[in-house]
């Protein structure tokens, strides 16, 4: 005969026998209770990792700079420069925060090889109509992700308007299809000496520097436009030599040294071989100094292959050359040091923050 079932253990009994009524209420709000603890934990450990994940992706986009806090608070100025963080447009539209958005692609999509060069393009004022993206000064940054690289593009000038109307109806598209930050800075000299391009380079570099962080200076010659949207405007580790083929020369490479018409550093390699020298006055010298001083620093030169790094030039009157030309690129070395960047003397007798480009009107001193 089979005896009777055991009672289940896990059913606690008061001393003599009777069921706990009180152990069994204890046992029915245990359940929900750790559930809504566990609930609890689980969101606030969801809260925790987002926002570590957006806050660490957030400044792992833009460098850690001592401009930074500039970057970020100074909307307080009404000047352009003073980069409040707009998404486009001088009218203040679109003041979404750019540490929202996700880094632009290393490679962006949108670049397709070869882009026309127009000879005719409409006129600055009609150009400034066409582009309701850009802030004043010639500034633009991407609208849906936030750019890898911040440039500045120098320019130097001078009585050059018809050259200066089809760069920038040019450039603007093509840096734009790059997704780059960048701002265009034209820098004119007054008076009527003889044009000194090496000297209005470190002008231009030093000002751009004074308004806005910039990881990469494209030194640039107004009477050259790229062909090819996949010769990127962004510097290297070491220097880039950008104008490779150009059309003046067939598209050939010069000689192996050239370094004149585009070339891309970064501002500390700019700072490292203090800039252009100042004393080339007239047509010819300073690129092949500035090609000297990267050499004799240490750096490489880069260059792009030439199916690519082609560049329309301009047609021009050819400027009368420098009679000093050789003698100051033979005594060059002795000067690295002291005539650059470190010794330009100028005054700023203009400034323009126009829609498509910032102008600087230039007195430049001889020193």
């Amino acid at each position: 005969m089979s005896s009777a079932p055991a009672e289940p253990p896990s059913v606690p009994r008061r001393e003599g026998g009777a069921l706990c009524s009180s152990c069994s209420k204890a046992r029915r709000w245990k359940l929900p209770l750790v559930t809504i603890v566990g609930l609890l934990m689980a969101q606030t450990l969801l809260y925790y990792n987002d926002n570590s994940f957006y806050g660490a992706h957030r400044w792992s986009v833009l460098q850690i700079s001592p401009l930074r806090l500039r970057w970020f608070s100074d909307n307080s100025t009404t000047q352009s420069f003073a980069y409040s963080l707009s998404l486009g447009g001088g009218d203040g539209r679109n003041n979404t925060h750019r540490d929202s958005t996700l880094p632009c692609p290393p490679y962006p999509p949108t670049l397709k090889g070869r882009v026309q060069v127009n000879r005719n393009p409409p006129s600055l004022k009609e150009q400034e109509r066409a582009h309701p993206e850009l802030t004043l000064g010639g500034y633009y940054q991407p609208e849906n992700c936030t750019a890898r690289h911040k440039v500045a593009i120098i320019i130097p000038y001078r009585n050059r308007a018809s050259h200066l109307t089809a760069f920038v109806h040019h450039m603007h598209p093509f840096l734009q299809r790059q997704q780059l930050e960048y701002a265009i800075y034209v820098v004119e000299q007054a008076g009527n000496d003889s044009f000194n391009r090496g000297m209005l380079m470190n002008v231009g570099v030093l000002e751009a520097l004074k308004q806005h962080p910039f990881d990469c200076l494209l030194l640039h010659d107004v009477d050259l436009v790229p062909e090819d949207v996949r010769n990127l405007y962004t510097c290297s580790e070491p220097p880039r030599h950008m104008s490779v083929a150009m059309s003046t020369y067939n598209y050939r490479l010069p000689y192996q040294k050239y370094f004149g018409g585009v070339s891309a550093m970064t501002p500390e390699q700019y700072t490292a071989i203090n800039g252009f020298s100042n004393k080339f006055w007239g047509w010819g010298g300073e690129d092949d100094d500035l090609f000297n001083r990267v050499r004799h620093h240490g750096l490489n030169v880069t260059r792009y292959p030439s199916e690519v790094a082609r560049y329309t030039m301009l047609s021009h009157k050819k400027e009368k050359p420098s009679p000093d030309r050789y003698t100051n690129l033979r005594l060059g070395k002795r000067r690295f040091k002291k005539d650059g960047l470190n010794s330009v003397k100028y005054q700023i007798l203009k400034t323009e923050r126009r829609r498509l480009f910032t102008l600087l009107f230039v007195a430049l001193a001889r020193t």
